[in-house]
């Protein structure tokens, strides 16, 4: 009798460890939203094995308002290209940990001037959840 062994598991709805240690190691993501929009450019933090962007300016033709008319999209990380769906966030805790992700993460002296702006109340409000699809 032989054994097979399991592939890793996730929990439902949620990346996989191999996809969130990737995401979390990355410093900027490549994000397409639907299948027409253009990828640009994002940071991108894991929070509770989470995954969550958020916009720098949120243009009406920009990335995430293309995400409130259709919520699938695409992150591109390295040469992998991963199908996600966007969730707007709201919870304030959830918000607070993204906050301290950014400034854990971008934590050199040349990125000083951008968390401190993604924490700006407008750019909270833009906080973008991603889980896949």
């Amino acid at each position: 009798m032989t054994t097979q062994s399991a592939a890793p598991r996730k929990a439902p709805g949620r990346f996989s460890r191999p996809v969130i240690d990737l995401l979390a190691g990355a410093k900027i993501v490549g994000l397409r939203a639907g299948t027409e929009h253009r990828f640009t450019g994002v940071w991108v933090v894991v929070v509770w094995g989470r995954v969550f962007v958020r916009s720098w300016n949120d243009k009406p033709t920009g990335w995430r308002r293309a995400f409130d008319a259709e919520p699938r999209g695409t992150l591109q990380v390295l040469d992998q290209q991963i199908r996600v769906r966007a969730k707007a966030v709201r919870s304030e805790s959830v918000l607070t940990a993204v906050d301290r992700a950014y400034r854990e993460k971008y934590s050199s002296p040349a990125n000083l001037k951008w968390v401190r702006g993604l924490s700006a109340k407008r750019r909270r409000a833009t906080t973008t959840e991603f889980v896949p699809r």
